[in-house]
Formats: structure tokens, sequence, C-alpha cells
């Protein structure tokens, strides 16, 4: 998978979830075999559409991009 199917993919996922989703959320929707985010990529995503991660339960990140943080 390139990047930009990579950035795609989760845009819309996160676009899609207002209340945002962990990584093992996303993996699992969309199919991915990656235990963990490049971080690079992640860094990216960061950067080019606005990616923000905070604390959800437990350990997990709750990922989310602008437009989809909810009301």
């Amino acid at each position: 998978m390139r990047y930009i199917e990579f950035k795609e993919a989760i845009g819309e996922a996160l676009r899609r979830n207002t209340d945002g989703l962990t990584w093992a959320e996303l993996r699992e929707r969309l199919e991915r075999q990656y235990k963990r985010p490049c971080p690079t990529w992640t860094r990216n995503l960061e950067r080019e559409i606005g990616l923000s991660r905070k604390k959800g339960s437990g350990r997990a990140l709750v990922w989310r991009v602008p437009g989809s943080h909810p009301a």
C-alpha cells in the first residue's frame, strides 16, 4: 500500500466516524495487517489532514480529523 492510499482510507474512515476510531478499529475496518501505524506516515497525516490523537480508554488513542469531532 502506498502512502496516498493509506491517507485517503484513513481520512475517509475518520470523517465517517464522528466519535473517532482507535488504530485497532481502523486496522480492522480497513482490513490492514499492520500491528502499528508507520510513525512517519502518522506525522504526515497530522500535517496533511489534521489528524489528532487523544487518549481514550485504557492505552488506546482515539484518532480524529477536523470535521469528525463530536459536537
